[in-house]
């Protein structure tokens, strides 16, 4: 800017010693041309864009040039005057500090904000706690006006946990059920009622059929029972939606067994979200992509893709290993002579891969 500013200055000294050494009528007639010029871009343009350079080169001009004669320039006189004053204040003034407490880091809030929504219970004043045991010191003010702005309660007063957060903290002990309806080759509806155990992510079919009513899911929840046996008693929720079939012995076949029957409230797939997600995975990854031709075959697809889904499909929430897998770690492959063996799963339409021995 220096430079630029510099260079401006010296052409300006110029140009004014060639002017001096011009005649008076080459000069009236440059002046002429130049104000009919200066109209001409008043016409076109409605605000000049000016370098700062340009702003300090006028406003020093302005000095040499009577007040009356200050029509001449492009810009307002009360615009000379403000750049003046700019260019003063800019020689004179100090850096200035903003008034008040210096800003809250971008970590210290980011850090109240990650508290405030993993821990929906913590009020402002719980939170300023964790936040000081971290070696932050902070104000509760100034985590209540954080939480405020971001339009997070700084006291909460919620009535309980979400879902999500009680479906995680009781995972291991709770069931759920739902329906899952196919559409056969021949346009004939099938049901098909199944039961995710949500610890494990292990999932049963529990029955298939083109007429479902309550006793028939009735007596699919006894068999299920006889099959689980002693394991029962692992169980201490069944969540299922508010379905007319699923009638009070339904219920009753679980409660006999110790297990609390909770129903989701009307139009809330979230609140059921483990067995609606396993409905997604079976229509996008087998379903949805070959024609059923009656129930049986139905039963005979479901069951082959459920052995797939319990003994070798990887789990995100299960740290990528199958609802049936042990707690141990898997052996880390020698890459150098691993070769991945390939079993195809319903013809060829899902894969899996092992060690070949």
């Amino acid at each position: 800017m220096f430079v630029s500013f510099g260079y401006l200055v010296l052409r300006q000294v110029l140009q004014l010693i060639v002017l001096g050494l011009r005649g008076d009528g080459a000069k009236e007639v440059e002046i002429l041309v130049l104000r009919h010029q200066v109209a001409v871009l008043r016409r076109q343009v409605k605000r000049l864009d000016l370098e700062p350079s340009d702003r300090a080169v006028l406003s020093a001009l302005a000095w040499f040039l009577p007040r009356p004669r200050w029509a001449t320039f492009m810009v307002t006189p009360a615009t000379l005057l403000r750049w003046h004053r700019t260019l003063i204040a800019g020689k004179w003034t100090y850096p200035r500090r903003r008034p008040g407490r210096p800003p809250v880091q971008a970590v210290i809030r980011a850090l109240v904000l990650r508290l405030a929504k993993e821990n929906p219970g913590w009020g402002h004043r719980r939170i300023q706690g964790e936040l000081v045991g971290l070696g932050y010191r902070v104000a509760a003010s100034t985590v209540w006006s954080i939480l405020t702005k971001a339009g997070v309660d700084p006291a909460p007063r919620r009535a309980g946990p979400t879902w999500t957060q009680f479906l995680s903290a009781r995972a291991k002990g709770i069931l759920a059920c739902d329906f899952l309806h196919v559409d056969t080759i021949g346009l004939t509806r099938v049901y098909v009622l199944f039961l995710m155990e949500i610890g494990t992510r292990r999932v049963h079919i529990l029955g298939v059929t083109t007429h479902p009513d309550g006793a028939w899911v009735a007596q699919q929840a006894r068999n299920l029972m006889l099959q689980v046996g002693d394991r029962a008693g692992q169980f201490r929720f069944l969540i299922r939606d508010r379905d007319t079939k699923y009638t009070p012995v339904f219920d009753n076949v679980f409660t006999s067994e110790g297990i609390e029957v909770l129903r989701s409230p009307p139009q809330a797939p979230r609140a059921n979200a483990y067995a609606e997600r396993w409905v997604r995975a079976v229509r996008r990854e087998c379903l949805d992509r070959m024609l059923i031709y009656h129930r049986r075959h139905l039963l005979a697809v479901l069951g082959e893709f459920v052995e797939h889904y319990n003994e070798h499909r990887p789990h995100q929430g299960r740290d990528q290993r199958p609802p049936n897998a042990t707690d141990t770690e898997p052996a880390v492959a020698d890459l150098a002579s691993a070769r991945a063996r390939r079993r195809k799963i319903l013809n060829g339409l899902i894969s899996e891969y092992s060690q070949a021995a």
